[in-house]
Order: structure tokens, then sequence, then C-alpha cells
């Protein structure tokens, strides 16, 4: 016989014991077999309550304690609770940055508007300085300046393909498997790293060596691609075309 059923029994023989001793302070008849008292078998339901044996019965059972736990049954209890606090933390987490979910051009570009792009603006040379002959011709033949309204837009862009690929962004992996997923058809994330960049037309196992001329404009020219619908099919026929042996 293992520790509960020993440990029901016990509860059961101290629960018969209070009911014979209030049964002792009440002299009504008790049946054992079924632990009710006759007399109180024609009694509305209502009027329970007020039953002086019912009472006292309620009494003494506040009063009772169960038995001592099992010690493996607390350290499972507290490996639970530790399980469920895991769970919580991680939870939360996740929800901040998910690489596993797609990510749109509008909201990869949008990235670039807020973040901090100081460093890589740096590098940039949107215009030429043109002396002498060089300015006369370029101001008299040369195309039309360009609107004062579209110059940011102009610097963002050639700041853009400043940045490389930085595996610790959630953004750029999201990107990443994004472009992946939209042309492979695959439904699950990939390694950053691994033969599969190949496939797509990536020189190496690293997508980031072959950021060269365009940094990662060049990544979202091909974000954009895949993620229109009016030009998805056409990139998904390109890429089938571009694995055929011949």
């Amino acid at each position: 016989m293992n520790e509960n059923s020993c440990s029901f029994h016990s509860e059961k023989e101290l629960r018969d014991g209070q009911v014979e001793s209030v049964c002792a302070a009440y002299p009504l008849p008790y049946d054992k077999d079924t632990g009710v008292l006759r007399a109180l078998r024609g009694i509305p339901i209502s009027e329970l309550k007020n039953h002086g044996i019912l009472r006292a019965l309620t009494a003494e059972a506040n009063g009772w304690q169960p038995g001592v736990v099992n010690a493996e049954v607390l350290r499972a209890q507290e490996e639970w609770e530790a399980v469920d606090n895991i769970q919580t933390e991680s939870g939360s987490q996740a929800s901040v940055d998910q690489p596993g979910q797609l990510i749109s051009f509008s909201e990869a570009l949008q990235h670039f508007q807020t973040v901090d792009l100081s460093s890589f603006k740096k590098r940039i040379q949107p215009t030429i300085r043109r002396t002498g002959l060089a300015a006369i011709r370029h101001c008299l033949f040369g195309p039309p300046k360009l609107h004062q309204g579209l110059r940011e837009e102009r610097d963002l862009v050639l700041t853009i393909a400043q940045c490389g690929l930085d595996n610790q962004d959630p953004m750029h992996g999201r990107v990443l498997q994004t472009i992946y997923k939209k042309l492979t058809g695959s439904k699950f994330d990939c390694a950053l790293h691994g033969d599969h960049w190949e496939d797509l037309g990536f020189q190496g196992a690293n997508p980031a060596t072959d950021l060269r001329g365009a940094g990662f404009l060049a990544l979202l020219h091909l974000l954009y691609l895949v993620m229109d619908s009016k030009t998805l099919l056409m990139a998904q026929e390109i890429f089938r075309l571009s694995r055929h042996h011949i």
C-alpha cells in the first residue's frame, strides 16, 4: 500500500471519528456505510445550516489539518512553478522582436528613417563640386537641380547603401528570413549562415560578405520585389529559372 492510500484512509478515519464524536454529543443514529446521519435525511436543505449537529461538524472540520505532504510532491510543485515563470519571461521578451515574423518593405524603411545613421551619413557625397568650365557646362547643359524636398530622401538612400548587414540587429535578420521564405516557399526560419544562401544567389555562406557596393540597399530592393504582390510571382519565377541545370 503506498503513501497516498495510507493518507486517504487516515483522513477517512479521522472524519469518521469526528462524526462519531459529534454523535456522542448529539445521540442520533449514524450510518457508517453512507456517512450520513439518518436523522438528517428528512430535513429540507434550506434548514440544514441551522441544525446544531452540522454546526458542530463544521466547527471541528475548520480546525482539521491535512496530513504531511510528501517531499516529492513539494519538489515537483516548485519545479512546475519555475517552468511557468520561465515561460512567462520568455513570452514577454519574444513579443518585442520576433525573427519568425515576416517584415514588410514599409516597416523596414521606417526602421532606417527612425534609427540613428549619423555615422554612415558622414561617408556619403550627395553632390560633386565642379569649378571653372565644368561648373559652367553643368549649369548650362546639365540635368535640372533636384527639388529641395527630395534631398533628404536622396541622402537616406545613399546612407542605407553605406550600411552593412548586422546579424545582431533583429530587423536585419527578419529581412533575410522574409526574402528566403518568399522565394523558396519555406515556412520555417533558416540559419543566417549556411550553404542555403548560395541557392539564392549569394556567393558564400555568409550574406553579409556580398553586400559591397549597394550595402543594405540591395536587400531592400529584394525585399520590395518579394513583398509586392505584383512582382512576387515574377521573383519566384526568376528564382526557379536560376536553379535550372542548363
